[in-house]
């Protein structure tokens, strides 16, 4: 009895994976046991493996494409199996009634009437709304069509012509066409007739050779989705504000001897140091420690502390759950755990939902950034930016001054959720926290 192969489901926020590479090819014989092919999602990575033994009869998409959870990507049975009932929207095998609707959609497009297209769209697309929804629901590429209303606005008339005359797109080639700026080309090998997103092309492909083209990582692109996201969504302010780090640098020391005398078994960084010292003055102003969900305000009641790390795949923001449970130890180890899972690509996928943090640090000090405007991490209210330690002039009191190493803090708040002033006590409570840190 044949039996499908699902695209697995990591956690509950993720809905699409990206297909890896196919380790068995169709036709080959699996073993329980044997991987079948790689995916991934937004930040981590992952190998499928076969449940079943038998002979892989059939694999429904291609390596890169963009697959939904719980959808059939292959079929595994005896040699001579149908897998037809098992095609994703049940579309059974049919080579021969394939190429016959193929040939008559290239019919019906020889006697389609003449549409007017430009080679390369420039600034805003004008198109109507009733327009625009109809070449969403058509599969039409609009951005190419020269509109035949008002000063070349779009209009119904323009699509319904479209429709006839160009390539109808898959859902997925129309999201790759809009955000890349691409077109259907002269040929469409999807069902149907249908152009898939291998098909696009560039509405100018001639170009000269003094630059390359490469496609954004899936990763990439949901990053600066993100970030658009949030600037969209949120009124960002930053404050400024400079930590004297002579105490957390002393601390960092002290730590340091007792880790090479084997007092202790965790190498405690400045970094952990300052996160101990946020999770204290988040403590006393609960305010900052939310989620910020338009007409209403999620607090927490523990924190649950996201930290910026850098990967050769971009940047994950995972959670610590129950930071402020934890000792200074506990809190380090966590940390550097957490972000060695980031980078090798295991981490849980329901740790990096934005929703898994109350509140994040960044850290680029050891970049050797002075200062910067980090992007809250929506719903968060807030985000700290950690900059470098670097010696400024300071009133070592009666009079004298003295070169002492400070601490660079930026925070990035949403003024729609916090006040200003809320912000800047905030801030000053994280720098008191830091300049007098004291390990119990």
């Amino acid at each position: 009895m044949a039996i499908p192969v699902l695209m697995p489901r990591q956690g509950q926020s993720v809905e699409t994976c990206i297909l890896g590479e196919w380790v068995k090819k169709k036709g080959d014989a699996v073993k329980i046991g044997d991987i079948l092919f790689s995916y991934e999602t937004d930040k981590a990575s992952f190998e499928e493996d076969a449940k079943v033994e038998g002979i892989l009869l059939d694999v429904f998409f291609a390596e890169g494409d963009e697959v939904p959870v719980l959808v059939n990507v292959a079929v595994i049975g005896a040699a001579g199996e149908s897998v037809g009932e098992f095609r994703p929207g049940g579309q059974a095998t049919a080579t021969v009634a394939e190429t016959f609707a193929v040939t008559e959609v290239v019919a019906e497009r020889a006697a389609a009437p003449e549409v007017k297209t430009i080679t390369e769209p420039s600034g805003k697309v004008k198109i109507s709304p009733r327009a625009k929804n109809l070449a969403e629901k058509s599969g039409v590429a609009y951005q190419q069509l020269q509109g035949s209303g008002p000063e070349g606005r779009i209009i119904e008339r323009d699509i319904e012509a479209a429709a006839q005359a160009l390539p109808k797109l898959t859902p997925l080639a129309q999201e790759k066409a809009k955000a890349e700026g691409l077109k259907a080309g002269e040929t469409a090998t999807g069902l149907g007739g249908k152009a898939v997103a291998k098909d696009l092309i560039s509405y100018n492909p001639v170009y000269s050779d003094d630059f390359e083209v490469k496609k954004l990582t899936n990763m990439r692109k949901l990053i600066a989705k993100a970030m658009l996201t949030s600037l969209q969504n949120s009124a960002q302010l930053t404050h400024h504000m400079s930590a004297d780090a002579r105490v957390i640098m002393a601390l960092r020391k002290k730590y340091k001897k007792a880790l090479d005398a084997g007092q202790i078994s965790q190498n405690i960084t400045i970094n952990d140091l300052v996160c101990f010292a946020v999770i204290k003055a988040l403590k006393k102003f609960p305010q900052v420690n939310t989620h910020f969900i338009g007409d209403s305000m999620r607090w927490f009641k523990k924190v649950h502390l996201g930290l910026a790390v850098d990967t050769d795949r971009g940047l994950m923001v995972p959670a610590i759950k129950n930071a402020d449970d934890l000792s200074l130890e506990g809190l380090s180890g966590q940390m550097q755990a957490i972000a060695g899972q980031c980078r090798k690509g295991n981490v849980s996928p329901e740790l990096l939902a934005p929703e898994a943090a109350t509140f994040t640090i960044s850290n680029l000090g050891n970049y050797g950034v002075e200062m910067f405007t980090p992007v809250i991490n929506i719903p968060q209210t807030a985000i700290l930016g950690v900059c470098t330690i670097v010696p400024r002039p300071k009133d070592l009191g009666d009079g004298v001054y003295g070169f002492v190493p400070m601490m660079g803090l930026s925070l990035t708040y949403d003024h729609q959720a916090l006040d200003g002033g809320e912000a800047t006590l905030f801030l000053r409570e994280i720098k008191e926290q830091i300049e007098n840190l004291k390990i119990y």
